[in-house]
């Protein structure tokens, strides 16, 4: 799988190539700014984008709009966006045309290689990744501002919180320590209790519920 990857600061960007190429992905460019970036991606088409939010030029979410310009022109690459902060309208605007071979972490996840190169696979094999305390984010604020969540039982809010961060029956089973029959039983009553379609797409699923805990449409930063 062949990644290219934008980070400003030195140390961080050698880090991270040094990362993924010990865990068995190909690195094949190092970008330093946005423009370059999307230089880079448009002449080596890589698998997989691994970019910071915040970079040159503007030093603000060059980042992110490299990697929506990216998906844009070319559809089949994956990106996995990095922050420093849980900006719930990042990820949102990330994943609102597709969610598939999407990603949205904090940098402190970095620091569990295998988790963190585990993550990167799966954005690059068409999965959704986003961070757990964006996730967390999003459910504490729903539930504050609206108390829709209150309808959920704890263990349904566990199966939520994990469909939303892209996590397969199968993940969410061994998470739990429950049969992934259960998980099917009490995602459909998720679904039921929140008003949202069933949909055999998992990409889609991710989408609906990160979406319905984001209702509110605040652009808050945590």
């Amino acid at each position: 799988m062949r990644v290219v990857i934008a980070e400003d600061e030195a140390l961080l960007r050698e880090g991270l190539s040094l990362l993924l190429s010990s865990s068995g992905l190909d690195v094949v460019g190092l970008a330093n700014d946005a423009d370059q970036l999307v230089s880079m991606v448009g002449s080596l088409r890589p698998d997989v984008v691994v970019t910071d939010i915040r970079m040159p030029p503007t030093s603000t979410d060059d980042g992110l709009r490299a990697a929506i310009a990216i998906r844009a022109e070319l559809p089949g690459t994956a990106v996995m966006v990095l922050s420093q902060f849980v900006q719930q309208s990042y990820a949102l605007e990330l994943l609102a045309d597709d969610p598939s071979g999407v990603g949205y972490l904090l940098k402190q996840r970095v620091a569990d290689v295998e988790q963190f190169s585990d993550d990167v696979r799966r954005v690059g094999e068409g999965g959704t990744v986003i961070d757990p305390d964006v996730v967390a984010s999003m459910a504490t604020r729903a539930n504050v501002q609206r108390g829709s969540l209150d309808v959920l039982t704890p263990r349904q809010r566990d199966v939520l919180a994990l469909i939303a961060e892209g996590r397969t029956n199968a993940a969410i089973a061994a998470r739990l320590g429950i049969t992934e029959k259960a998980v099917v039983m009490h995602s459909s009553n998720v679904y039921m209790q929140l008003g949202l379609p069933v949909s055999p797409d998992d990409h889609r699923r991710v989408l609906a519920v990160v979406r319905y805990l984001s209702a509110s449409g605040s652009s808050q930063q945590f």
